[in-house]
C-alpha cells in the first residue's frame, strides 16, 4: 500500500521525541495511519537535514544519530522515498516559492507521488505549492 501522507523533517522529530507539539489534526491522522497500519512517508532529503542539523548542533536528538536512523529504518510504518529525476524536475519548477533546498525537495517529494505534507512551516503552509496538515 503505497503512503497517502509526506512527513516533513520537524514533524518527523515531533512525532518520534515530542509528540505533544504535534497539532490535534496531525496527531489524528498520524495515529490513523498506524492504527491501519499504512506507511507514512519520509523524503530521502529527510535524513540528510536530521544528519545536517544534529551534526552542526542545530538538532539535539534524544538519542545517538545512528540509533535514531536504526528506530526508524527498522519502524513498518516508514517508507523512505528515494530522489529522482522527477523529483529533481519539480524542485526546478518550484523555483523561488521556497529558498530552503530541504522544503523545495520535500514539496516536490509530496506533489510528484500526489501525497499530503504534515507540517507546521509556515512559508510551505503559504505557498500553497502542496496539500497540506497542519
Amino acid at each position: 500500500m503505497p503512503p497517502r501522507f509526506l512527513l516533513d523533517t520537524h514533524i518527523l522529530v515531533r512525532w518520534t521525541f515530542e509528540a505533544h507539539r504535534l497539532s490535534r489534526e496531525q496527531w489524528r491522522v498520524l495515529e490513523q495511519a498506524v492504527r491501519r497500519s499504512e506507511p507514512v512517508g519520509l523524503s530521502a532529503i529527510t535524513l540528510l537535514e536530521i544528519a545536517t542539523l544534529s551534526s552542526d548542533g542545530k538538532l539535539k536528538l534524544k538519542l545517538p544519530l545512528t540509533q535514531f536512523f536504526a528506530d526508524i529504518q527498522a519502524n513498518p510504518v516508514f517508507q523512505l522515498l528515494p530522489l529522482t529525476f522527477e523529483i529533481a524536475e519539480e524542485v526546478a519548477s518550484i523555483g523561488g516559492f521556497l529558498r530552503d533546498p530541504a522544503d523545495r525537495a520535500i514539496v516536490a517529494t509530496a506533489r510528484v507521488h500526489r501525497l499530503q505534507l504534515i507540517t507546521s512551516d509556515e512559508r510551505i503552509i503559504d505557498s500553497k505549492l502542496v496539500p497540506v496538515i497542519e
